[in-house]
């Protein structure tokens, strides 16, 4: 079990659990406010799986060929930080269904390379206790989410949700970075995750 390595894998997917929960049951009343139907809300949702199922596939002969997990994970929370502040120049139906589309492609890059890591980092043996602590903390910090992002939408506006859930998961980003360094990465990898380990 190394220790470092999930902490780190788990500090950067609860705060990403911690942003996306902010917008999740308000995702329908966002849609809605760009005068969405009840179809476009589905289509973008359909939009997001479809992506996501077939780019998941795509990214797990990746990571096992010829691209390292740690990378494709890290690339996967940057990419969803991007695309949630691309949820402020949203302002039709097809925006929408493009922006949940690549959020769908960066779920695929960075679910199963979290998953896969998360397994190795945490050992073969007695690892229940790491899973278990994962999901629990996964669930509680989602409902926080939930609870924090219908309080920033009722006291200011939805553009204030989308800039803190951005920059909540710019910073898991940043911190999840420092993951470079357990991996079997090339050296200007490793050598730009101690610069991280050292800023943070």
């Amino acid at each position: 079990m190394n220790k470092k390595a999930l902490k780190i894998l788990l500090i950067s997917n609860n705060l990403w659990s911690l942003a996306e929960g902010m917008f999740g049951p308000l995702f329908a009343l966002f849609a809605n406010r760009l005068g969405g139907s009840i179809l476009d809300v589905t289509w973008a949702w359909a939009g997001y799986l479809i992506v996501r199922g077939l780019a998941s596939i795509i990214a797990g002969k990746v990571s096992d060929r010829w691209i390292n997990k740690e990378s494709l994970m890290v690339a996967g929370f940057g990419l969803n930080a991007l695309l949630t502040f691309g949820y402020l120049s949203v302002n039709s139906s097809w925006g929408l269904f493009i922006v949940e589309s690549g959020l769908g492609l960066a779920a695929a890059l960075a679910l199963p390379t979290w998953s896969s890591l998360f397994a190795k980092y945490s050992g073969r043996t007695k690892n229940g206790w790491a899973w278990g602590l994962s999901a629990g903390l996964d669930d509680f910090v989602t409902a926080v989410g939930i609870v924090l992002g219908g309080l920033v939408v009722s006291l200011f506006n939805f553009t204030g949700l989308f800039v803190i859930m951005g920059t909540i998961q710019l910073c898991a980003t940043i911190y999840q970075a420092k993951i470079l360094y357990y991996g079997k990465g090339t050296k200007s990898n490793k050598k730009i995750a101690r610069r991280l380990r050292v800023a943070w």
